[in-house]
């Protein structure tokens, strides 16, 4: 995968019901995208996915805005690649159309635009940043590149994480991200990073799929999980809605070569006309709440997650 994908875990913000205002923390908008780790090394740039991934075809634009405005040649940058609707929300959804593809054609014919976001300044000329309290991580990465598109720093607040994170719901944001200003970058997800959601958003994994019915192409619903004491994967409900025909057809084409014979939760459903997979794919769910059996009420499908590792997708609380 190469040298990036082995040394660098990106730091990862733990879900939070507290809603708080402090000076001691810095407050920017949660966006609804892929995180993407940008590695400048040997005369080229290279994209990563947060699960070690070479991305960097499926976003060329950005490579190469990188390359033109990166000054040292041994630098990483954090962010997220995102794309915006027409109310100027990133949208995960019309990502989507993108996510899939290396090809340079067919990324033009998607006529989906995508920004680089960058929030943090890993390493920079040499030097390993991460010891760097965020602040200053912050203000060194607004001085050191061209902020011009598609390449975006992202702006924060400090201190009014309460007015930021009403203003974010009000205006249809996915939430608010709170990060301790003077936090390290450290591997894995943190208490200093904190995600404050306006609506609940869980990533499962599917494990197998049920037979469409009426008029519908594809499949019915997805049947998904999360993983709970170890290697054990729990059912969490059917994802029945959310979809597109053409969303439904590319479900069943990657999910026809993982068919199994068996359940892969450790408490299947009793479905009939269900088709069990094994659990390879993460898909990105909004619903309205938890149940007290520990369903998802009310799923709807976002999309498919290429950057999160099946294995590490657990219930968020």
């Amino acid at each position: 995968m190469g040298r990036l994908a082995h040394v660098l875990e990106p730091m990862l913000a733990t879900p939070t019901e507290r809603r708080f205002s402090d000076p001691g923390w810095l407050f920017e908008p949660k966006l609804d995208g892929v995180r993407v780790l940008a590695e400048r090394a040997n005369g080229r740039t290279r994209l990563w996915s947060r699960n070690g991934n070479h991305v960097s075809a499926s976003y060329p634009e950005v490579v190469t805005a990188l390359d033109a405005t990166l000054a040292v040649d041994d630098a990483v940058l954090d962010g997220e690649v995102v794309t915006y609707d027409d109310t100027g929300r990133s949208s995960f959804p019309r990502l989507q159309r993108r996510i899939h593809l290396d090809n340079p054609r067919r990324i033009a014919a998607t006529g989906v635009e995508v920004c680089y976001e960058v929030f943090d300044l890993v390493r920079w000329d040499g030097h390993d940043t991460r010891r760097v309290p965020l602040r200053a991580r912050k203000e060194l990465l607004a001085d050191v590149l061209s902020w011009r598109p598609p390449l975006r720093l992202v702006a924060y607040v400090e201190g009014a994480g309460e007015r930021l994170y009403a203003e974010a719901c009000a205006a249809g944001w996915e939430g608010v991200i709170a990060k301790r200003a003077d936090s390290r970058y450290t591997p894995g997800r943190s208490r200093d990073w904190l995600k404050l959601k306006c609506v609940r958003e869980q990533e499962v994994v599917v494990g197998g799929w049920t037979e469409p019915t009426g008029a519908r192409l594809g499949l019915g619903a997805l049947l998904v999980g999360y993983y709970d004491e170890g290697p054990l994967l729990r059912y969490a409900g059917k994802v029945g809605t959310g979809y597109t025909d053409p969303t439904l057809r590319d479900l069943l084409s990657r999910l026809a070569p993982l068919e199994r014979s068996t359940a892969p939760f450790v408490d299947p459903p009793r479905e009939r006309a269900v088709h069990w997979a094994e659990p390879r794919l993460v898909a990105q769910v909004r619903f309205a709440e938890w149940t007290s059996a520990g369903r998802l009420r009310h799923p709807a499908y976002r999309g498919l997650r290429t950057d999160k590792d099946p294995a590490k997708v657990v219930r968020e609380t």
